[in-house]
């Protein structure tokens, strides 16, 4: 029996994954069926595989512009540990500053600023992260108990802290004090064998870092002679430590003092205690005036310190027109 060889049009129908054209249809047929040619869905299917490969182009091209960044992780913050290297003191974790952070990050659910994490692949923390940096945005998210966004970067040690540094000096709530202990705790464990190469490595001057490590190096009866170390200023470090220098029992003894009365309750201001820690003479403070009103209904406290007048009273106490009559009285009375 021989068999019918399939003719061009076939073939070239096969081709193109086409059926045969079918056999023509009878008179009475209902319907009518197109039949494409072997040509048409040629061009067909080429012009389908055109589009398909632009679009691959565009998907590629759009993927290589990813190719330095990294993906956002949402991390629960109990997954997450404190650098080693963390600068941030614990008043950092407390008051104002730090209650208003939290409360934007949970208006705006969640950092809005990813922190950065590097993985712990070994040790008591392994299958963890560790902070790179964000450690007050991680606290904010670890007390409210919402994920951290962060990004996800394995850096060595020496590659954590330079980042860390870069980005904390950028922030202006970084104080002298943590500044100075990250850096010296940095040259005590060995990262950087010398003050002068920490200083190249994270791109300061040395004498920057001299002076933040002056601070953090003070004696601990110095930094507790203050309400928080976070109080004491750049310019301030020298001073102290040559005070430390040139006559350590008496300084660590006024320190001792300080301490002693701010725990029976005294109050000293940053600058207060360290005028008496290098013996700056101070003007002579008073204990405060009480002025009752005639008919025993309120009262007004009158204070001079540091060479100035206060007058305190509550602003119901008196009328405005008194408040009027007072000002004018003051006026007359200045020099």
């Amino acid at each position: 029996m021989s068999t019918k060889k399939p003719s061009l049009h076939d073939r070239a129908m096969a081709a193109v994954g086409a059926t045969p054209s079918p056999p023509p249809f009878s008179a009475d047929t209902v319907s009518v069926v197109k039949v494409k040619t072997g040509p048409g869905a040629l061009m067909a299917h080429l012009a389908k595989e055109s589009d398909a490969q632009r679009e691959n182009e565009r998907l590629r091209d759009e993927l290589k512009s990813w190719d330095d960044a990294m993906p956002v992780r949402k991390i629960h913050p109990t997954e997450i540990i404190p650098s080693q290297w963390s600068n941030r003191h614990a008043d950092s974790f407390v008051g104002a500053e730090f209650e208003a952070l939290k409360q934007e990050i949970a208006a705006s659910g969640g950092n809005v600023q990813p922190i950065k994490v590097r993985p712990i692949t070994s040790g008591q923390y392994a299958g963890k992260f560790e902070v790179v940096f964000g450690h007050r945005r991680h606290r904010a998210c670890l007390d409210l108990g919402i994920p951290v966004f962060a990004l996800v970067e394995s850096v060595d040690d020496r590659g954590l802290f330079i980042e860390m540094d870069r980005e904390n000096r950028q922030r202006a709530d970084l104080r002298p004090y943590e500044q100075g202990e990250m850096y010296r705790r940095a040259l005590s464990l060995g990262l950087f064998p010398s003050m002068r190469k920490l200083a190249e490595e994270i791109g300061v001057p040395v004498s920057q870092v001299s002076r933040s490590h002056q601070i953090a190096s003070l004696p601990a009866e110095i930094l507790a002679a203050f309400s928080s170390p976070l109080d004491i200023q750049f310019r301030w470090g020298a001073y102290l430590s040559g005070a430390i220098q040139e006559r350590p029992e008496t300084t660590k003894k006024i320190a001792a003092e300080i301490s002693l009365a701010r725990a029976e309750g005294e109050t000293f201001t940053p600058q207060e205690v360290f005028a008496r820690l290098l013996e700056i003479p101070q003007p002579e403070i008073l204990p405060p005036e009480v002025i009752k009103a005639e008919n025993g209904a309120s009262s007004a406290k009158f204070t001079r310190k540091g060479g100035r007048v206060l007058i305190e009273f509550e602003e119901k106490s008196i009328s405005p027109k008194a408040l009027l009559q007072l000002k004018s009285e003051i006026a007359r009375l200045l020099d």
